[in-house]
């Protein structure tokens, strides 16, 4: 399966997969908004034992022909000050 691969330039680390080459007509249009004007990243061939960087390929896979589109958002920032203070916290004994 092709499919093209454009990044968001007003939301970081956000990709959008779309079918076929500037042909976002399946994508919601709030989401559009959201996402801002796309940046074309590549054009790529998907294959269950072909890698993707931080998706799934079976998911963006099955997300295309379901839905017409995949977004990938970055992963949530993780808090390492509220992580350390979790583990400095003396467990309470009853």
């Amino acid at each position: 399966m092709l499919c093209a691969v454009y990044k968001s330039r007003k939301k970081a680390d956000t990709y959008l997969f779309v079918e076929k080459r500037d042909d976002f007509s399946r994508v919601p249009a709030p989401l559009m908004q959201t996402f801002g004007t796309p940046q074309l990243v590549l054009m790529t061939k998907l294959a269950p034992g072909k890698p993707l960087g931080m998706a799934s390929v079976s998911r963006v896979m099955e997300a295309l022909t379901l839905q017409g589109f995949y977004l990938q958002v970055p992963p949530p920032v993780e808090n390492l000050l509220e992580q350390h203070k979790l583990a400095q916290t003396p467990p309470q004994t009853s």
